[in-house]
């Protein structure tokens, strides 16, 4: 079984709309959203649930206030500021360390599993799809990460398929190092931009330290010509292959209008680069690249 992750330096560089267009190439795949603070692919694929798992991630703490005796060792204790002088939980501000439950002298707080988000099997048009939401404002986003592949890695056993295709978060935080973390390769999609060529770089950093082969696709790449040299000649001089230069062009928001994916959508020029991309990649997935 193969695993590709698609990321980005930063977000709006096309990313979802590539990993839609890819899933509209195969029969071989499961879909995988790892974006799970914002996720968006669905909006291009419609899944059709089929499970819904809830998820726990950080502990909050529980307060029984008839076993509480009101010696606030708890409110002088949590460094979050998370419990009141009147001893009552701000759940917001709750980090689930666990101090207060380890100060209490009553036993009178317990930290229990917080309703963090939910996870999801679903079946799109192109196969199974693994996907999750996180609440807002809630934390370990990294581990719901985690909890998409590994629902990602059962579908693919159950449903025999042998491709995985991830759409990771945008960014080089906790999220994206469990998007990327043992795949096979990565996809980073990138622009013509400074802020994306300099997210590139760092991106690309990440995928070196954990040892994980990544290739490049300059998106827009028509916007900024120099820029687009500049991003070759970093992925030359640095040994990245860049196995994608998609032009410009506003086919790829109005097949998004119409929650279609830009194979379906157009059979243009940018079908065509995407598909001799893919073409690339597979290769490279398969050690001929």
């Amino acid at each position: 079984m193969k695993q590709l992750t698609v990321i980005s330096g930063k977000g709006g560089t096309g990313k979802t709309s590539i990993t839609a267009a890819f899933a509209s190439l195969v029969d071989n795949a499961v879909l995988a959203d790892c974006d799970v603070d914002a996720a968006d692919l669905h909006l291009i694929l419609k899944p059709e649930i089929k499970k819904t798992m809830g998820f726990h991630g950080l502990k909050i703490a529980s307060i029984d206030k008839e076993q509480c005796t009101d010696c606030k060792k708890c409110h002088e204790n949590c460094r979050f500021d998370a419990i009141d002088e009147e001893i009552n939980l701000i759940k917001e501000s709750c980090e689930g360390c666990g101090v207060c439950e380890y100060v209490c002298p009553v036993n009178a707080i317990q930290m229990i599993d917080r309703d963090s988000g939910f996870s999801y099997i679903s079946e799109t048009r192109f196969g199974p799809m693994a996907h999750a939401i996180l609440k807002t404002a809630e934390e370990a986003s990294g581990k719901l990460v985690t909890v998409v592949r590994e629902n990602a890695k059962a579908l693919a056993e159950e449903k025999k398929k042998n491709l995985i295709i991830i759409d990771g978060p945008p960014g080089i935080g906790c999220p994206v190092i469990a998007s990327l973390t043992g795949v096979d390769l990565v996809l980073i999609v990138t622009e013509p931009t400074l802020s994306a060529i300099h997210d590139l770089k760092r991106i690309l950093g990440v995928a070196q330290h954990f040892g994980i082969p990544a290739v490049v696709c300059i998106n827009k790449s028509t916007i900024n010509l120099d820029h687009t040299k500049e991003i070759e000649q970093y992925c030359k001089k640095n040994s990245f292959q860049v196995v994608g230069k998609l032009p410009y062009e506003t086919v790829m928001t109005e097949a998004m209008i119409q929650e279609k994916t830009v194979i379906e959508y157009s059979d243009g020029e940018l079908s065509r680069n995407i598909i001799y991309m893919w073409n690339k990649i597979q290769k490279v997935l398969q050690g001929n690249g």
